[in-house]
């Protein structure tokens, strides 16, 4: 990958993790201009390599976020294949893990060990608990996660179940502080030259998240329930469906929005009613104040309630499916992208980096690395591997240099 004025040009890293939050990290690297070399099982790969949706046998959720990655297929259960990774973070500026807590210091891989060759090193460690407390050995997905953490029992409709989403919520919110904690140790690093450890819990990031309510019950004594799509912090806020069946969000979460979508309505002197006046009134006569939104936006087709809201300076949006947004031209122009150099992915776009910075037009996702499509060039190129030795360990199923699916 090419320079271009990327903040992370030159940056190494080995990435050891698999599924979804620490390669979520990975990615958010990438995407800035880190080399990220995917250590993966030489058999089996990934497991996120097995995920549906699939198009012609590769499956999407992998694409997205192992794009542009290069992979090496290295047993890890082998000595040789633990040496082969050590000399390989001997010159990396990060490690990426996911492993249960104490797989890698069974391995001789644990930071004091790791430290001992690389003394810049920064490890980011993904887990489900944690790398400390009582239950940090447990194993721990996003799923897990969003229901340990409090999410999903404050998610849904008041009538309905605990849910979770249907999306690697909690995975990709870890993923992101992952990707920020490494960046702190790295700068860090540039002071004092010593590398650091990143411990991520799956659960913590999503619990700040819904931090609020750890507050309302420590200082209130109150525990917060489902209340569908309210945040029971302001009024009127929601989603509701126009006249033509078609759904909109409406946040009117500060007093001059909700005056002015009140005006919008044409009804201005609903904000001079005492039962209405203030945002803690429209809270505590809620359901008046919904019933009247529901029945205004009921009252037009969503395009032209929304045309109206946005005279009104009010915020609000459609509530886009897939096709709404890759059709709609501000996220074709400046969030989706194309992932090139893939035949079977020709033509699909997923959204790009996450933020955005001046002097940097963005990565290029040029391709999925089938298991071990990197290992020849990697092993020779950061180790120096002779064919001869590559032959030898492929033989002896310590690596993957044949690039399978």
């Amino acid at each position: 990958m090419s320079d271009n004025g990327a903040p992370l040009a030159g940056l190494k890293v080995v990435e050891l993790g698999t599924m979804y939050a620490a390669p979520t990290a990975g990615r958010m690297l990438r995407d800035f201009g880190a080399d990220v070399v995917k250590v993966e099982d030489p058999t089996t790969g990934d497991y996120a390599r097995q995920w549906v949706p699939q198009k012609d046998g590769l499956s999407l959720g992998f694409a997205r976020l192992n794009a542009g990655k290069r992979s090496v297929g290295i047993d890890l259960r082998s000595g040789d294949g633990r040496e082969l990774v050590k000399r390989l973070i001997a010159d990396a500026d990060v490690v990426i893990e996911s492993f249960r807590p104490g797989r890698l210091e069974d391995w001789g891989l644990g930071p004091d060990v790791l430290h001992e060759i690389n003394p810049g090193l920064v490890i980011a460690r993904v887990s489900g608990f944690g790398q400390t407390g009582p239950k940090r050995l447990l194993p721990g997905f996003g799923t897990v996660a969003e229901t340990a953490s409090g999410f999903a029992n404050v998610n849904g409709q008041p009538d309905s179940p605990p849910t979770s989403p249907p999306f690697g919520f909690a995975d990709s919110i870890a993923g992101l502080s992952a990707a920020m904690g490494t960046s702190m140790a790295l700068f860090n690093r540039s002071r004092t030259g010593r590398g650091e450890v990143v411990d991520v819990a799956l659960y913590e990031p999503l619990m700040f998240i819904i931090g609020d309510m750890f507050l309302k019950y420590t200082a209130l004594g109150e525990i917060q329930q489902r209340i569908g799509n309210s945040t029971g912090a302001a009024s009127p806020r929601g989603i509701y469906e126009a006249g033509d069946g078609r759904y909109l969000s409406i946040a009117a979460s500060n007093q001059a929005i909700a005056t002015r979508l009140f005006a919008a309505m044409g009804r201005p002197e609903v904000i001079s009613d005492p039962r209405y006046a203030t945002n803690a009134d429209r809270l505590a006569n809620n359901d008046e104040v919904q019933a009247m939104v529901i029945e205004w936006c009921k009252s037009a087709p969503r395009d032209d309630i929304l045309a109206t809201l946005e005279k009104f300076e009010v915020v609000s949006a459609a509530v886009n499916d897939a096709s709404d947004v890759v059709a709609d031209p501000h996220f074709q122009e400046r969030t989706l992208v194309e992932i090139t150099g893939n035949d079977i992915l020709r033509n699909t776009l997923m959204p790009g980096p996450v933020l955005h910075m001046a002097g940097y037009a963005g990565p290029v996702y040029d391709g999925v690395a089938t298991v071990g499509e990197q290992t020849r060039e990697v092993l020779s190129e950061r180790l120096g591997l002779d064919d001869a030795e590559l032959e030898r360990l492929a033989a002896a199923g310590v690596i993957n240099h044949g690039g399978n699916k």
